[in-house]
């Protein structure tokens, strides 16, 4: 059967709705969101893919788009599962869904995200962890106001860094004594600034470039402070030195001063406060009260691995997953984390415990302040590596109305709204109205109320199971030949290590849920068989094993259909040999929107990549020879008729952007032909006609490319 997929995709309308969905994914797509993974792909795009991959070529995708779909004689398998979107794209379409992972905390959290729990018992659940650790976790988090004597609430503390210099002192890494500002500050200027010499909290501009301090006296520039890229001075000899040479020779990560608080009034007014004697005597004292608990608390003992990820946090001193926490931040996830495991070993304790290790992102020592008018907690992943902040801010663990990033807000706008979803899973539709685009939530969705299993002779004899695994996709427990399509996102060779990262998190639940889950009886995430490597040619064939295992599973008019893009040749070349190597050809290519256009990697790249190549892939037939020129000329009209519907719908295209659009569409032409492109009666290497292609379209102004 050819599918509508093969024909055509209509990338330009779903291009709108999934930028609309990339502001607020947590929003939009809930089920995907209740715990972090890493380069989340839009439920919009791949529901359309779905959509297209399990429909006759006569389809219209975008007319049936918002329409209730039932593709139950359908297969679809994911076996790079990440977040699980598209299992739950899948599931929405009437299809049977399988997902799997080599990561633990993938396939974790797909598990909770489809099992079926009330929300009055969640809440019932939270409500008696609540009871027993509420009050005790809370009082780690107040302060007194020095003017009224009220008891208030800490929000958020604020911290920075010290290292010792030559001189013997201590120097804290400030690379401005402005700390507080509004998230666009050219709108709200003010801001609040540290007196560097009596470390009061002064009032004023943003963008002030010389102040005095009204307490002290004390003139300073508030915008240039002790720190400056990766240099800081000494006070006393006026040398700057490297900071990470001055950790080294230290050999423990760097010491922290507290030196603002951001406290609730009782009236529920935020305010900035100088720390207090009793407010560093209140952190001492959970110092040692946690030395108290040590033998209570399971807290996280599994020490930091050498990795492309982690090798910077290495440098920086810190040697455990430990280290990631201050004294208070441990003893009060140590508390919540016992209260939690006090619940019967049931749905319910799952559910919470991944609510904890969510919580985990906004409360370590890596975290730090977005500024004023927006979500306070700039998680540690922010920037998908292990960035030491020289200024951390400390959240409060449980929380309180006013936080955000807290156990108790992310039981409200993670977990339940995942939770309801299931009920109602709606897709977002957006109009145009008089130029503004506007949103709405569109019900076109059967409620989702399956089973979730790990065992395929059960998933197979049942209509309503969804199968989640945890191991390699290279030896996957299925039969010949019994999945229509393998829809997927495979990992970037030299990008983001997951499992590095993911071990932030298996600190922590790895040592608690050994005991249930079997794929947690292990020390690290990391395994063998993950296919992210950074030699690209290890890369290309440990993908092109998993892929081979996908042609084994897959019917023989089946599909495999991924999203990949890559800034450098050789990531191209790792892809296209992976697929023709599998057995493999690419029988259309789409450009369609990838992550968040502001992601935090990509907001400071002046050449950011925000399309993904969408690569539709059959089993390979009989391959017929073809001129290069004639190829040549295919691939250049197609390029310009994809960019021409992309800028037709509003998308401005990087230069990064088409050379995605345009490498991807030679790689369709040339696995069409795979081995039996020739030029003067020789046969093109996939190099040579990059590089020919690179040259065509640059004499066309079309695109540059970046050198590997």
């Amino acid at each position: 059967m050819t599918t509508s997929i093969e024909r055509d995709f209509p990338f330009e309308h779903i291009d709108v709705v999934a930028e609309q969905e990339s502001w607020r994914k947590e929003v939009n797509r809930p089920l995907n969101h209740i715990h972090k993974w890493w380069a989340h792909r839009l439920g919009t795009v791949f529901r359309g893919i779905v959509l297209g991959a399990c429909s006759a070529s006569d389809t219209d995708i975008w007319s049936d788009f918002y329409s209730q779909h039932n593709f139950h004689d359908k297969i679809v398998l994911d076996p790079f599962m990440g977040s699980g979107t598209t299992v739950g794209e899948a599931i929405k379409l009437g299809c049977r869904a399988i997902g799997c992972d080599i990561n633990p905390i993938s396939t974790f959290m797909v598990t909770q995200a489809y099992t079926q729990v009330s929300e009055q018992d969640l809440q019932d659940g939270f409500d008696r962890v609540e009871k027993r650790v509420k009050y005790d976790i809370q009082r780690c988090y107040k302060t007194t106001h020095p003017e009224t004597g009220e008891e208030c609430d800490i929000l958020y503390t604020f911290w920075v860094k010290t290292v010792i210099v030559p001189s013997g002192v201590s120097v804290p890494l400030f690379s401005s004594f402005v700390f507080s500002k509004n998230a666009i500050p050219s709108k709200k200027p003010a801001a609040r600034i540290l007196c560097p010499n009596c470390r009061d909290i002064i009032h004023d501009r943003f963008d002030v470039k010389k102040l005095q301090c009204p307490h002290c006296k004390h003139d300073f520039e508030p915008r240039s402070g002790n720190a400056k890229g990766q240099l800081v001075c000494d006070p006393i000899t006026g040398e700057w030195h490297k900071i990470k040479t001055l950790i080294q020779a230290h050999g423990l990560a760097p010491d922290h001063e507290m030196y603002a608080i951001m406290a609730l009034t009782p009236a529920g007014e935020k305010v900035y406060l100088k720390p207090t004697e009793n407010d560093r005597s209140l952190y001492d004292q959970l110092e040692n009260e946690l030395k108290a608990h040590e033998k209570v608390f399971q807290l996280p003992s599994l020490k930091l691995e050498r990795g492309h990820n982690t090798d910077q946090a290495i440098g920086n001193g810190y040697k455990s997953w430990r280290d990631f926490y201050n004294h208070r931040q441990l003893y009060c996830l140590g508390r919540l984390l016992a209260g939690i495991l006090e619940e019967d070993d049931g749905p319910v304790r799952d559910h919470l415990l991944c609510l904890f290790s969510s919580t985990l992102e906004f409360n370590n020592l890596f975290c730090s302040f977005k500024g004023e008018g927006t979500g306070a907690v700039r998680h540690i992943f922010s920037h998908h590596i292990l960035k030491p902040e020289r200024t951390p801010l400390e959240n409060c663990v449980w929380g309180t109305n006013s936080s955000s990033g807290t156990f108790q807000t992310l039981f409200k706008s993670r977990l339940l709204r995942a939770k309801r979803y299931l009920s109602d899973p709606f897709e977002l539709a957006v109009e145009v109205d008089n130029g503004r685009r506007k949103s709405s939530k569109i019900s076109c969705n059967a409620p989702i109320n399956m089973r979730v299993v790990d065992d395929s002779r059960d998933f197979l004899k049942s209509d309503d199971a969804v199968l989640v695994l945890n191991g390699d996709s290279r030896a996957l427990p299925l039969d010949d030949q019994t999945v229509d399509a393998v829809i997927t996102d495979p990992p970037y060779f030299d990008f983001v290590h997951y499992s590095e990262l993911s071990d932030f998190f298996f600190a922590w639940l790895g040592p608690v849920l050994k005991s249930k889950y079997e794929y947690c009886r292990t020390n690290s995430t990391r395994k063998n068989g993950e296919v992210q490597d950074r030699c690209s040619e290890s890369f290309s064939t440990k993908l092109c094993e998993v892929f081979a295992e996908s042609h084994r599973v897959l019917k023989d008019d089946g599909l495999l259909v991924f999203s990949f893009h890559h800034s450098r040749i050789e990531g191209w070349e790792a892809i296209y040999d992976a697929i023709v190597g599998a057995g493999f050809f690419i029988q259309s290519s789409y450009p369609v929107k990838a992550e968040m256009s502001v992601a935090s990697p990509k907001s400071g790249n002046k050449n950011p990549i925000n399309i993904d190549a969408l690569l539709v892939c059959k089993k390979i037939g009989k391959q017929q020879p073809i001129r290069w020129t004639t190829a040549k000329k295919q691939c250049l009209s197609r390029f310009r008729e994809y960019i021409t519907r992309l800028s037709e719908a509003g998308r401005n295209l990087s230069k990064a952007d088409r050379q995605v659009v345009a490498i991807s569409q030679l790689m369709a032409i040339a696995s069409q032909h795979h081995g039996a492109v020739k030029e003067k009666g020789s046969i093109m290497s996939f190099n040579m006609m990059v590089a020919e292609i690179v040259e065509a379209s640059s004499q066309h102004l079309l695109f540059e490319l970046s050198p590997a």
